[in-house]
């Protein structure tokens, strides 16, 4: 399986599918690359390049005990497009992934083509005195205290809201709930644990007014788990022309649950 080894050591897994303008997918919170293969399925057939890593601390990647944070996972990413020596590419993040796209983006801007933000959870997840739309830190504290009593039932109970399965009238998937649960089981504890604070904390404020890349940012009106009024609607007045799709009754997992709308929107905006 291909990895490359970061400044400090850690072995990152990468996918590395088809040929043409690359396209490097950052995953959500506490999945991996695997996430993203509904779409680099569909863009690799369609003559890109689709490269997709595990975050440190998740999937098949290492999980160190330092280095769970925003900074480190935008210099993870830096590394691996110098380790496979890429031209500018396009940048698409889900969720926490896309919280690290934009800050790739931001510090970057000439290794950027294009940005797409799924689902993401810029500007700042957390309530604070200047974000009053954010979620309060006992949500965040609840995730923590969750992980600790029980994460593998927590991964499974968590799906349910992740993919709007709790809704009236939702097509579960038993298959999809089992590919989020063996994800999350897949990371480490620690990094699991420290993400939290990185995708709930992190204020990407100064990152999306500084992007310069075309960015197309795609939210589900019925989010669970990144409300759209707390995130994209605001990242939408940050970044300087920006274009924000949302689509009608979509969940937080809708790369899935909505994989054909989203592939179509992707693909139209890079064409």
């Amino acid at each position: 399986m291909p990895y490359f080894t970061t400044a400090d050591g850690i072995n990152i897994y990468y996918k590395d599918w088809g040929s043409g303008t690359p396209i490097l997918f950052s995953h959500g919170w506490p999945l991996s690359s695997d996430a993203f293969e509904d779409q680099m399925f569909f863009l690799a057939n369609k003559g890109f390049r689709c490269i997709a890593h595990d975050r440190r601390g998740h999937g098949r990647s290492e999980q160190p005990w330092a280095g769970n944070d925003m900074d480190t996972y935008v210099s993870d990413l830096r590394q691996l497009c110098e380790h496979l020596h890429l031209p500018p590419a396009i940048h698409i993040g889900h969720s926490t992934g896309g919280g690290e796209a934009a800050r790739y983006a931001a510090n970057y801007p000439d290794s950027t083509l294009k940005l797409v933000m799924i689902g993401a959870v810029p500007p700042i997840m957390l309530k604070t005195e200047n974000n009053p739309l954010g979620l309060p830190m006992k949500v965040f504290d609840e995730i923590r205290s969750n992980l600790l009593k029980d994460r593998s039932q927590f991964f499974k109970d968590l799906s349910m809201p992740f993919y709007g399965f709790n809704r009236d009238g939702a097509k579960v998937s038993e298959g999809l709930k089992d590919s989020f649960w063996r994800q999350g089981m897949q990371t480490g504890f620690k990094n699991a644990y420290d993400c939290v604070k990185a995708f709930s904390e992190t204020d990407f404020t100064e990152d999306l007014k500084a992007l310069k890349s075309p960015t197309l940012l795609l939210h589900g009106d019925d989010d669970q788990i990144v409300p759209i009024a707390g995130s994209s609607a605001l990242s939408a007045k940050l970044i300087k022309g920006s274009q924000i799709k949302v689509l009608k009754g979509a969940s937080h997992g809708m790369c899935s649950i909505n994989k054909d709308e989203i592939n179509q929107l992707i693909f139209d905006f890079l064409n």
